[in-house]
C-alpha cells in the first residue's frame, strides 16, 4: 500500500480505495519494475527504487490502483480514519468542526472505501496548518461525492486552530467468513470486483492473513488456520499488522481457499432475572429485590452449536448447569443479603477442537426489605386470590337466579 500511496499522490488524487495486481494481459508491453519498497512519503513514483528496460513486463504483472478523487483522510492510523481534507483549486483544504456533519461523514467514509462514521471530532488528528475550506457543506445523503453537495458561506468566519475535523470510519464491510456456523470462524471470501470471492495464501502468509482478518471482523485474535476446503481463492499477502484486508497485498494468481477460527467464535449469552410472586422492581441502579422472595437468573445463548454448559458467577461462587435448549435457570428459593451482588453468565463449548468461552453483560441485583414480611404479603395475596373467586361465584349465582325468575315470569 506504500507504493500505491505514492502512486495517488503524485496524481493529485486522494486516499487509496484499492490496490491488486494480476497477470499481465498484454505481452510485449514495455514497463518499469520496483527493485526496493517505497517509504511512503514520496511526492512520486520515480523517488522510489525503479529499473526500466523492454520485457520486464512479459508474464509477470501489473499493478492497479483506485485512488479517491476530492477527499482524502491524513495523519490516521490507517486507511479509515485522519483528518478531513478536501480538494480546491489542485491544492488540499481541512475542514473545520463547525461546517460538518454526520451526513458529511457518511460520505467521506463511502468515497474512501470504508464503513459508517464511528468517532467524529475536531483535532482528533491534527490541527491542520495549511489551507482551511472555507464553505460549509449542505448535504442531503444522496450525493455520489462530498464535492457534489450544496454549500453555503461559512456562517463563523473563523475557524479556530485545533478544529479540523478528524474522522474515523468502521472498517469496509467486505470480508466475511462462511461455512462456520458463526461470524467468526469459516472459509474466508472478500467482496472484490462485484462478487464474493474465495481468499488464499501461501503458506508462510496464511498466519499474517488470518490474524489482519480477525482484526477487521472484531473477532479478537487468531485461534487456529486449519487446512481450506475450497480451491481457487485470489492470494492475499499481509505483513500481520493491517487493519483490514484490502490494506494487504492481492494477486489473481490462484491458491487454496483460507480457513480461519478467531477467539469471539460464540456469541455474547443474555442474563436476565425472572420471579414468580412479583418481589422484584426497578431501583436507580438496577433490579432490587425484596427479602424472602424466591427468584430465577437465566442464562440463554443462540443455537450456534449443539451441547455446552452455561456458567453463573457470582462474588467467587459459580454454579454450572448444561445448556439444554441453549437455556439454563438458575432458582433462588429466598432472597437474602447474601444475594446481592453482579451476575454474569458465561457459556462454554468444546468445537472446532478447541474450548472456547464468551460472557454476558453484569446482572447487577440489590436486596431490599420488604414492605410487610414475606408471610403475610403471601396470605394476602392467598386471601385477595380467594375473595376474587368466591366474589365471582356470587355475582355469577346472582345473575344465573335472576335469569331464571324472568323467564318463569
Amino acid at each position: 500500500m506504500r507504493e500505491a500511496n505514492v502512486v495517488c499522490r503524485q496524481q493529485g488524487c486522494g486516499n487509496v480505495v484499492a490496490a491488486s495486481r494480476g497477470r499481465l494481459v498484454e505481452k510485449g508491453r514495455i514497463g518499469v519494475r520496483l527493485y526496493g519498497r517505497c517509504r511512503g512519503t514520496e511526492s512520486s513514483i520515480r523517488q522510489c527504487g525503479i529499473r526500466r528496460g523492454p520485457g520486464f513486463c512479459n508474464g509477470g504483472y501489473y499493478h492497479h490502483v483506485t485512488c479517491s478523487e476530492s477527499v482524502r483522510l491524513v495523519n490516521g492510523s490507517g486507511l479509515c480514519s485522519g483528518r478531513v481534507e478536501v480538494k480546491s483549486n489542485q491544492s488540499w483544504a481541512s475542514v473545520c468542526e463547525a461546517d460538518f456533519d454526520q451526513q458529511d461523514a457518511e460520505l467521506v467514509c463511502r468515497d474512501v472505501g470504508c464503513g459508517a462514521p464511528a468517532a467524529l471530532q475536531g483535532g482528533l488528528y491534527g490541527g491542520g496548518g495549511g489551507q482551511t475550506w472555507d464553505k460549509e457543506f449542505q448535504c442531503k445523503g444522496n450525493e455520489s461525492l462530498l464535492l457534489d453537495c450544496d454549500t453555503s458561506d461559512r456562517k463563523n468566519n473563523t475557524c479556530l486552530p485545533g478544529n479540523a475535523v478528524g474522522l474515523t470510519c468502521s472498517e469496509p464491510d467486505d470480508v466475511r467468513l462462511v461455512g462456520g456456523g458463526s461470524l467468526c470462524a469459516g472459509g474466508v471470501e472478500r467482496y472484490d470486483q462485484g462478487e464474493w470471492r474465495t481468499v488464499g495464501a501461501e503458506d508462510r502468509d496464511q498466519e499474517n492473513v488470518a490474524a489482519v482478518v480477525c482484526r477487521q471482523l472484531g473477532c479478537g485474535s487468531t485461534v487456529s488456520v486449519p487446512p481450506g476446503n475450497t480451491t481457487g481463492g485470489i492470494r492475499v499477502s499481509c505483513y500481520g499488522s493491517e487493519s483490514s484486508l484490502r490494506e494487504c497485498l492481492t494477486s489473481y494468481d490462484l491458491r487454496p481457499g483460507l480457513t480461519v477460527i478467531c477467539s469471539d467464535l460464540l456469541v455474547q449469552p443474555d442474563i436476565f432475572l425472572t420471579d414468580p410472586m412479583g418481589g422484584v422492581f426497578r431501583g436507580h441502579q438496577g433490579p432490587e429485590m425484596f427479602r424472602g422472595y424466591n427468584f430465577t437468573i437465566t442464562c440463554s445463548t443462540q443455537p450456534q452449536y449443539p451441547g455446552g454448559s452455561l456458567l453463573l458467577t457470582f462474588t467467587g461462587s459459580n454454579r454450572t448447569q448444561p445448556a439444554v435448549n441453549h437455556s439454563a435457570a438458575f432458582l433462588f428459593p429466598a432472597a437474602d443479603d447474601s444475594h446481592q451482588g453482579n451476575y454474569s453468565c458465561v457459556y462454554d463449548n468444546y468445537v472446532f477442537s478447541h474450548n472456547f468461552s464468551s460472557e454476558s453483560e453484569l446482572l447487577s441485583l440489590a436486596i431490599t426489605a420488604s414492605p410487610l414480611p414475606a408471610f403475610i404479603i403471601r396470605h394476602v395475596v392467598v386471601l385477595l386470590i380467594l375473595l376474587t373467586t368466591i366474589t365471582t361465584s356470587y355475582l355469577y349465582y346472582k345473575v344465573k337466579t335472576f335469569t331464571q325468575m324472568l323467564q318463569v315470569i
